[in-house]
């Protein structure tokens, strides 16, 4: 009997082996030859899901991937989407209007019939670059029981992503990248061993404001793209409308010379660097300075029909499992170093939301009082304008979406707090800055930047990515960030109406729950009740 169940583990072994999806995998309309890894995960890089957003399509909704019989060699990472700011030499190098590529990573014995779970993951950058590009699912995969495929996307940022018009072009094109690339997802996962009926979107920063926007798409339809999402630092920025942002277009054309009646034409026909010359921000209409992201999506009565917080409060959105969260300190790598008077700090704030009151800069004033008086290497108010940033763009607006997933009969709600200190960042005077967790997430090695010290082999924080990986890939797996915890981390509560409650993440990987203070649920109240007000 035994000899017999060994003949048969070594067949169903063997025909594992046989039907595992192959580095070349053909997706009908081109085929992509991936690479194998020695960790046991094959990744295939720059794989297209859009056609050329080029000639007559830049500015235009993504279209279908052109038919290709030339095999595409999808080892090595392809174009990213032209940032705004960015130096005109890495056009042609590194970034290119050809970016509308997704990037696969699955285990390297997966099947066609594995139906793996599936992590789609939306990179930030302010909606004016692609910030995360060579962000490698490997880690996590390996993290997680080789138990699911990972996706990452580029998608148009800057005026190719939305700009609008008021007349021809559809607003927010960078968004319609990501819903493509979702599908993309749908119809092809499969094919590289995932479950198309099993998908957990997520991002950080934009990435993350991208995941509230789809989540309310068209006032919470439903169109089963994703089936859990996961926001690291969830941005509600200034939103105009299509009417109120046509000024950028105007002023674009005209530093491009595109005025008349075929000014978009004009604008279609000028070469990526001569857009990029003239792609830098401007100030919002009643403001001073010029915002630190220009480039944002806008209220289109369609995709995005209203501001979010309105959107959230009315119930409008895909009730689905969902993680929120932040770090402690995430304003303070976007704050000047050198403010140094209470006037810089609320210029920084109108800076970015123009329609702020001059009464409402007061409040915010008094909920955050100076408390640098030394003031080492930095300006007096550097913190405390950080500090108001952080909470106003970031904490509060994940917090609310986690109140109203409650509100609004959604169980499966889960908040987090990382507290995890670096000392060197803690020395710069950053604390526990803007999706520092992204690390911790995919794994210090594989989230494609430098990561902080202390999270390598050896430092005081090398115990927190077990502890964040097995969260998350859990969440991934079961849409539970508990079922597959590491044991040394404490179960992490849902939040509820009655006890709004988050996880928080510390230094060397210690984990405990807490209730929000007090103080803390005051601000972000305040800051719910101006955000549509203030165009959040």
């Amino acid at each position: 009997m035994k000899r017999i169940q060994h003949f048969s583990v070594a067949i169903l072994s063997l025909l594992s082996s046989v039907d595992a999806v192959k580095p070349l995998v053909d997706l009908g309309y081109s085929n992509y030859q991936g690479k194998v890894l020695s960790n046991g995960v094959t990744q295939w890089l720059g794989v297209r899901y859009a056609a050329p957003p080029l000639g007559d399509l830049r500015f235009s909704p993504p279209q279908d991937p052109l038919n290709n019989d030339t095999v595409q060699d999808a080892k090595d990472w392809n174009f990213i989407c032209i940032g705004t700011g960015a130096a005109s030499s890495k056009i042609g190098t590194t970034q290119s209007e050809d970016c509308l590529f997704v990037n696969v990573f699955a285990p390297s014995d997966a099947t066609k019939d594995s139906k793996l779970p599936v992590f789609a993951f939306i990179q930030g950058g302010g909606f004016n670059t692609n910030s995360s590009p060579y962000v490698n699912g490997a880690g996590l995969i390996n993290a997680g029981d080789m138990d699911m495929v990972v996706v990452t996307m580029n998608y148009r940022v800057g005026p190719y992503g939305f700009i609008v018009d008021g007349d021809k072009i559809t607003p927010n094109i960078g968004l319609h990248d990501q819903r493509k690339a979702l599908k993309w997802v749908q119809k092809y996962i499969s094919k590289f061993g995932g479950d198309p009926d099993h998908v957990m979107m997520g991002g950080d920063s934009a990435g993350a404001a991208s995941v509230a926007h789809h989540l309310s798409a068209y006032g919470g339809k439903d169109e089963g793209l994703f089936h859990a999402a996961a926001a690291e630092s969830v941005s509600f920025a200034n939103m105009l409308t299509v009417k109120e942002s046509v000024y950028l277009y105007d002023n674009l054309a005209i530093r491009l010379g595109c005025v008349g009646k075929n000014a978009l034409a004009c604008l279609r026909s000028k070469s990526a660097l001569e857009i990029q010359v003239a792609n830098y921000n401007i100030p919002y209409p009643g403001a001073a300075a010029a915002p630190l992201y220009m480039w944002t999506p806008v209220i289109d009565g369609d995709l995005v029909p209203d501001l979010t917080y309105k959107l959230f409060e009315e119930g409008k959105f895909v009730k689905v499992p969902a993680i929120m969260g932040d770090d402690t300190n995430g304003g303070t790598v976007f704050t000047p170093k050198n403010t140094s008077t209470l006037a810089e700090s609320d210029a920084i704030l109108k800076a970015q939301f123009s329609f702020l009151t001059l009464e409402q800069l007061g409040t915010i004033n008094d909920f955050y009082p100076n408390k640098n008086d030394t003031c080492p290497n930095s300006g007096c108010y550097w913190r405390q304008v950080s500090d108001a940033y952080g909470e106003l763009r970031y904490m509060c607006p994940g917090i609310y979406i986690s109140n109203a997933f409650t509100q609004h009969g959604v169980p499966n709600s889960w908040n987090y707090l990382y507290n995890v200190e670096d000392p060197d960042q803690m020395a710069q005077g950053l604390g526990v800055p803007h999706t520092v967790e992204v690390y911790s997430i995919f794994g210090p090695e594989y989230a494609g930047g430098d990561p902080p010290v202390s999270y390598l082999e050896g430092g005081v924080n090398e115990d927190v990515i077990p502890v964040i990986q097995g969260y998350w890939s859990s969440f991934i797996r079961s849409f539970n960030p508990n079922t597959h915890r590491d044991s040394a981390s404490v179960k992490w509560e849902t939040w509820t109406k009655k006890r709004k409650q988050r996880i928080v993440f510390e230094t060397g990987g210690v984990t405990k729950m807490e209730k929000i203070s007090k103080d803390l649920q005051k601000r972000c109240d305040y800051f719910a009740s101006i955000g549509p007000s203030i165009r959040q």
